[in-house]
């Protein structure tokens, strides 16, 4: 398992990882990307952005990091920062295929992507995946798995997913949508062979969306790493969105709204790495604050307040706009 380099890691911030959703293209839905991005959004300016928050990730003792089929140039990003350190061998890389990226480098396309989970679409991604990540790539997910996804029950993709990983590559995948916790349970049980097929799984948790704990616990107690995305709510939990719960208690610990968003979820026993999806090196900076964020019985039933019903969660995610 390619995460046993992170087990050794000393840092504070070695639970921590960085996706590169919000930089990898002009649009997403996270809230704040005007003010993040601001107007000037050409491929070269987001491959210097995401090239310095590498950087500083790195430097600051960041270890995983996330991309996507789908993230826009994410991948190409990446990989020319990885041209770069050669030398760098105690990080873990991953990326996802299931959805094709379809915006054209716009921030108002009618679709910014597809999903497909079949075996075509894995075949094409690994191939173009390959092409951009060559050997430094550890870990490669189904993006986006829901129950009624056939990469649960495909045969001929979880032999092809097992030829992969027969390869050196580690097979995983992430969730989304109010049903999490039983897509997560229904992929513990895909077998190959007799073996697990699937090694980790990256899922949203936070403090308004909990559902998936329960399962999330079941996956790393059955030995798979957990990686938790969307831990800020896509901005919902930073300022100055974030609800006045967590603004009072991340005034009272003395750190921002996103480190204390952070801090809950890094606190959880089965979280094996935490996103951060920071657009910028000060919101990281922000973000890493995390590490060091203690929470009292009381502080912790306050933001316990928050928790919204899966659905209502969901459908409000629904509903950000591309931006």
């Amino acid at each position: 398992m390619p995460f046993a380099r992170l087990a050794t890691a000393t840092t504070p911030t070695c639970h921590i990882g960085l996706g590169l959703a919000a930089v990898g293209r002009p649009g997403y839905i996270n809230l704040n990307r005007d003010h993040d991005l601001g107007e000037i959004r050409t491929v070269d300016a987001l491959r210097t952005r995401t090239h310095e928050l590498l950087d500083a990730a790195y430097a600051q003792g960041i270890r995983y990091f996330d991309a996507a089929r789908s993230y826009g140039l994410s991948e190409e990003f990446l990989a020319a920062w990885l041209s770069t350190r050669q030398d760098i061998d105690d990080i873990v890389v991953g990326s996802k295929w299931g959805y094709t990226y379809t915006a054209d480098w716009t921030t108002d396309a009618e679709n910014h992507e597809v999903k497909d989970h079949s075996v075509q679409t894995f075949e094409r991604q690994r191939a173009e995946t390959a092409e951009l990540l060559g050997d430094r790539l550890d870990l490669y997910q189904i993006h986006s798995v829901t129950p009624d996804s056939p990469a649960l029950t495909d045969k001929e993709l979880h032999a092809k997913l097992a030829e992969a990983a027969a390869q050196g590559v580690t097979i995983g995948f992430s969730t989304s949508g109010p049903a999490q916790a039983e897509t997560i349970r229904t992929a513990l049980a895909v077998t190959v062979d007799g073996e697990p097929l699937f090694r980790t799984v990256q899922s949203t948790y936070n403090a308004l969306e909990t559902s998936a704990a329960p399962a999330l616990a079941e996956a790393h107690d059955a030995g798979l790493t957990v990686i938790v995305k969307e831990a800020m709510a896509n901005g919902r939990l930073a300022d100055p969105y974030a609800p006045d719960a967590l603004k009072s208690v991340a005034e009272e610990a003395g750190h921002g709204c996103d480190a204390v968003a952070l801090a809950l979820v890094l606190r959880q026993p089965w979280a094996g790495v935490v996103l951060s999806g920071a657009a910028t090196t000060l919101q990281l900076a922000s973000n890493l604050h995390a590490a060091v964020v203690d929470l009292d019985d009381e502080q912790l039933t306050r933001l316990a307040s928050l928790v919204e019903d899966p659905q209502t969660y969901w459908e409000k995610r629904g509903r950000l706009p591309w931006h």
